[in-house]
């Protein structure tokens, strides 16, 4: 540090510009030793920092969603489409959207699908192991109307049902120039309007089984995670299954006589996790039932989806026995392509390995 009485330029050595900021500095607050501070400061950064990120990145999925939904409405503009529309004129929304959410899944996860052979041509019921998030599932969807073209309805929790989902009307009416209202244009399609959008393109529904049992019928792919929000949230990276005595599913795929596909996606709780180990998050949930559990990661570990093979509808068995044959498919999978207890640094190393373990 140089002395109070040089200058900065004085002397046959001249004196750093970093040493000649902090000695500005310290004249101009009146704070001594300033450098020390600074180098606190500097220190707690670097230690918070990787923390800070973990919990940032997951926002990367709901950037993406926005992304998604910004598309829909621009293709939805595009096409002059009112509030009625067919599945074939959303084909093209669909197939930009799943090309969206593959390259990311590509380049952050080097995502794999095996198995895409034994989901059937006809309906079929796919059930799957829930991560900390579904992002797998949309990696799987997208894959899916990629390579076949076909569609996957999805019964979603009830709490996605309430986000908020009116109409959005005001872009038809904003001027260019006016950035003020486009901000609030952009916001509202975001916030008010975009979920709904996003749901109803892709398919996802609250239930109940009757329209389950419907759309099977219908020769659509239905999918369910019968662990749900509480197996996102509080299974850990035991991969413990959290199914309770759900049998729901099992009898919508008897009721409509289809076949059940099991359905396990490698280091997904790798990539994201929660604190749902937390005892409090937990009473939060099951009090609310809202999941305001804090989640961190989004890791760039390996996914490889497995698809099992398909449990054939057979009128012999009941719900509850059904329920268990999938379940017991379900840890089969887990079993054979998961490490216990899930690890992130080895799920990371997972990229670069040049074999995987047998389908």
């Amino acid at each position: 540090m140089i002395h109070r009485n040089e200058s900065c330029t004085s002397g046959q050595v001249p004196t750093s510009y970093l040493c000649c900021l902090i000695y500005i500095l310290e004249e101009w607050t009146g704070v001594e030793y300033l450098e020390d501070y600074l180098n606190y400061v500097a220190y707690l950064l670097w230690v918070f920092t990787p923390l800070i990120i973990v919990f940032i990145l997951p926002g990367l999925i709901l950037l993406l969603l926005y992304i998604s939904i910004i598309l829909l409405y621009v293709y939805k503009r595009k096409n002059e489409l009112k509030e009625a529309y067919s599945n074939d004129i959303w084909d093209g929304a669909r197939q930009m959207v799943a090309t969206l959410w593959d390259g990311h899944a590509r380049i952050w996860h080097g995502y794999e699908v095996h198995g895409l052979e034994k989901i059937p041509e006809g309906p079929g019921l796919v059930v799957f192991y829930h991560g900390a998030t579904p992002i797998d599932y949309f990696y799987f969807l997208a894959k899916l109307f990629i390579l076949k073209n076909r569609m996957c309805y999805t019964v979603a929790d009830h709490f996605v049902f309430k986000l908020p989902g009116k109409s959005f009307k005001q872009f038809r009416s904003i001027a260019l120039v006016d950035l003020v209202r486009i901000k609030s244009c952009l916001e509202s399609m975001a916030w008010k309007g975009g979920f709904k959008l996003l749901l109803d393109v892709f398919g996802v529904m609250h239930g109940p089984k009757e329209e389950c049992v419907k759309a099977l019928k219908n020769g659509h792919l239905v999918a369910i995670s019968p662990g749900g929000v509480r197996e996102a949230l509080f299974s850990d990276e035991n991969y413990v299954l959290v199914w309770g005595n759900r049998t729901g599913f099992a009898q919508v795929a008897i009721d409509a006589k289809v076949p059940i596909i099991p359905m396990f996606t490698q280091n997904v709780r790798e990539g994201i996790r929660t604190l749902g180990g937390i005892r409090l998050f937990r009473l939060i949930y099951e009090r609310l039932r809202l999941p305001l559990v804090p989640i961190y990661g989004e890791f760039p570990v390996k996914f490889r989806t497995y698809i099992g093979d398909p449990i054939p509808y057979d009128p012999n068995i009941n719900a509850a026995e059904l329920s268990g044959k999938a379940k017991a498919a379900i840890q089969s999978l887990i079993d054979r392509h998961q490490k216990i207890p899930g690890n992130v640094f080895r799920a990371l190393m997972e990229r670069f390995e040049t074999q995987q373990k047998e389908d």
